[in-house]
């Protein structure tokens, strides 16, 4: 009975029109979870009063309303560049207008995971830099950790201010066709994506205001006085409560520079080059018309190699020499700090929940996905044996690159990865084919699912926020389950619901 008075509760808002309805003919995924609808024409009961108003869009005022969403991403010049592109980089990022709405309960579920997860990571880091106590006691192979591209030795001993090592997360999340919500894997360098969320938010407040007022949604747009806050919580000794924050960028060739200005703006923080900053007496200075201004915090949109030529690369034109010369005597603070990389390393990734046990004495509330080190013989003959049931990764890439999907790879790709898998089997993880949850989009065959993720950003500095929501990045290639930007991927707004939406109207 319970089930038959959800069903009818669900099935009502799409109940009473008698033109064609936006959803009528959308038919969930087969296998995946769908993010919106228990079965056909039968939305989530948490959302049925925001379906029901969507819902009554006919596809022709759903299209203008499109339209109008491309007119804002035009004129708001929301880009990200395609490297492997060459018919040019810079691209209007893929949008669309149907939400991800994520119940008030499974956020909270997730919030909690993510905390729980950000701080584990965090002790960890200041744990391998000093007493590497987890590594004694071999919770972790040593050698896993300490051979791990991204492990940073100059970083033994020296403590961050604040002994905050990551300030800005980006943990990627999957969720299963029971259900669950997975983590993917986490974005602990510079995690990017962030101003897409906004600027996501601001789109659909312009094509749907009316749908804003009626339903609960969780705001994101204090991401960037959130972000400031925190960085500045964590200011050098002596900096005061209002430190200078700048975002140190790559420049406009790089692929998230749209965002490095965007954060920068919406900060009221400088966008600075490595050659707008220098170094005297181990401090590090502006160069403005003014004259210096000394630079308490950097957060840092550059990867290690390329920060300071004197340590690192010493053909870096993007960094600044004397640098790490001034974190290392405590006078400036980076963010995020020197060598988190090594937790974005997917192989150690496969330990968090074993570092949640054993900095927290806890169980992991969001497990990782199945993971396979082919570092171990057994996983690696393991890997080889199963290569067109598994998808292998290259432990340090991102963005959907070094990768062998299996089930959709040929026999020269697998040939290939066998070869790479056994001259370097550190380099490669391997994990089970997850059906990410779908979720419906607007495609040339109308609206269909499309499989997502969602990457929700953790703030630290004296304290930790979780980004209510984060982005959704959608495959917009029908049965793909890849869903990087760079290769071919959209995004959704996502709305965290913070009760039922009140009564209807037109959206």
């Amino acid at each position: 009975m319970a089930q038959t008075v959800a069903a009818s509760q669900a099935r009502a808002p799409f109940a009473g029109y008698n033109a064609p309805l936006l959803f009528e003919e959308y038919q969930t995924h087969p296998r995946a979870y769908d993010e919106l609808f228990v079965g056909a024409g039968l939305p989530h009961p948490a959302f049925g009063e925001l379906m029901g108003m969507i819902g009554r869009l006919t596809t022709p005022e759903f299209m203008d309303k499109r339209a109008l969403a491309d007119l804002v991403f035009v004129n708001h010049g929301i880009t990200f560049s395609v490297y492997s592109d060459r018919r040019g980089v810079e691209k209007i990022f893929p949008f669309d207008l149907i939400p991800r709405p994520v119940a008030a309960n499974d956020w909270t579920h997730i919030d909690r995971g993510l905390r729980q997860r950000i701080l584990a990571l965090n002790l960890f880091l200041y744990d391998v830099y000093h007493d590497q106590r987890i590594l004694k006691e071999k919770a972790i192979p040593a050698e896993l950790v300490l051979k791990s591209k991204c492990f940073r030795k100059e970083m033994l001993g020296f403590t961050p201010p604040g002994k905050q090592y990551m300030h800005v997360c980006g943990t990627d999340l999957v969720r299963d066709a029971k259900g669950q919500f997975l983590v993917l894997e986490d974005n602990g360098r510079t995690p990017s994506g962030v101003s897409y969320v906004l600027e996501n938010r601001v789109v659909m407040k312009r094509v749907f205001p009316r749908l804003f007022k009626h339903c609960k949604v969780r705001r994101v747009e204090d991401y960037p006085q959130k972000l400031r806050d925190s960085l500045a919580s964590v200011g050098p000794e002596g900096a005061g409560a209002h430190p200078t924050i700048v975002l140190l960028s790559p420049g406009p060739y790089n692929s998230a520079y749209f965002e490095h200005s965007f954060l920068a703006r919406n900060m009221g923080i400088e966008l600075v080059l490595g050659q707008d900053l220098y170094v005297e007496n181990d401090r590090v200075y502006l160069k403005t018309t003014r004259g210096p201004k000394k630079v308490d915090v950097i957060y840092r949109r550059l990867d290690d190699d390329f920060l300071d030529p004197e340590m690192f690369r010493p053909d870096s034109l993007l960094g600044v020499p004397g640098l790490m010369r001034a974190y290392f005597k405590g006078n400036v603070t980076l963010a995020n700090a020197v060598g988190t990389g090594v937790c974005d390393d997917k192989a150690v990734y496969a330990y968090v929940p074993d570092m949640i046990r054993f900095y927290l004495s806890e169980e992991p509330i969001l497990p990782n996905v199945p993971t396979h080190i082919c570092d171990r013989e057994e996983d690696l003959a393991y890997t080889l044996d199963r290569l067109d049931e598994l998808v292998v990764k290259a432990v340090n890439e991102s963005g959907g690159y070094g990768m062998l999907m299996g089930p959709a790879s040929t026999e020269t790709q697998r040939a290939e990865f066998r070869v790479k898998l056994k001259e370097n089997p550190r380099n490669y993880i391997a994990q089970p084919v997850v059906t990410l949850s779908a979720c419906p989009t607007w495609t040339d065959e109308g609206m269909q699912p499309r499989h997502v993720d969602l990457r929700p950003y953790i703030v630290s500095g004296t304290d930790t926020w979780v980004l209510p929501g984060g982005l959704t990045r959608t495959a917009l290639t029908k049965g793909s389950l890849v869903v990087n930007s760079s290769q071919g991927g959209g995004s959704k707004d996502t709305w965290v619901m913070e009760a039922p939406a009140t009564s209807g109207g037109n959206p």
